[in-house]
């Protein structure tokens, strides 16, 4: 990776979806789509990343902590020389932040806000010494993104969502794998949101992705994908 002309992290795209592609109901309600094992599938997972990103539409509907929440798997990572958890990232056009997220009080570990440069401003004024806010472009260029997450020391990237990441990082060709964790139940409303949007992506009839496992835990079941030459490298 060291030797890349371009080099970027890692990166793992997670995410739970329904039966009919769905990453949540067309409310603000939260869809628990998960269960237990696959939430330890999914701990287990962040504990090996230096570092997890989400979009600001996901912070606000979700709320997400993005700890590593096993005491075990925190410490082992401490002995590593690592901090318990890993870095969080999010991405967003306007800053519409609120200070009060668990994405900026829980937990005290480094956070990164990749803001659209007509918003950095606001985004500094409004999250004050909570993170550090860095101007992505107009609009926040992923792919510059990523080489400065690079920069930064992150080797291993987890992206949880929501569906506009996916599509960002999927059909700009960044992503090393993908793992879809597919719930027992239909959505059923076309106002909800889906794993991605409209794109041109690498992967289509002509080129399939490889298939590398499939799980069951209880009720979900988990796919895994290989969309790299660098897939299982890391």
């Amino acid at each position: 990776m060291d030797g890349c002309a371009d080099p970027r992290p890692y990166t793992l795209l997670s995410c739970c979806m329904s039966l009919d592609g769905y990453l949540a109901g067309p409310t603000r309600r939260r869809l628990l789509l998960s269960n237990d094992a696959d939430f330890d599938r999914v701990d287990e997972v962040r504990a090996g990343c230096d570092a997890i990103l989400v979009g600001a539409a996901t912070g606000r509907k979700d709320d997400p902590r993005l700890l590593v929440r096993t005491p075990e798997r925190r410490a082992a990572r401490v002995a590593r020389g690592q901090p318990p958890s890993p870095t969080k990232v999010t991405v967003t056009g306007g800053a519409d932040l609120d200070p009060g997220a668990r994405f900026f009080t829980d937990g005290d570990g480094q956070r990164l806000v990749y803001c659209a440069s007509s918003a950095v401003d606001v985004a500094r004024d409004r999250l004050g010494e909570l993170a550090t806010v860095v101007d992505g472009g107009e609009p926040v260029d992923v792919a510059w993104m990523v080489r400065d997450l690079y920069g930064r020391g992150i080797r291993r990237l987890m992206v949880e969502g929501g569906g506009t990441v996916h599509t960002q990082f999927l059909t700009g060709d960044l992503a090393d794998e993908l793992t879809l964790a597919v719930a027992p139940f239909f959505v059923g409303d076309h106002r909800a949101r889906r794993f991605v949007d409209d794109g041109r992506f690498p992967f289509h009839p002509e080129r399939r992705a490889r298939l590398v496992q499939v799980r069951q835990l209880g009720d979900v079941v988990v796919v895994r994908y290989a969309l790299s030459a660098r897939f299982g490298t890391w």
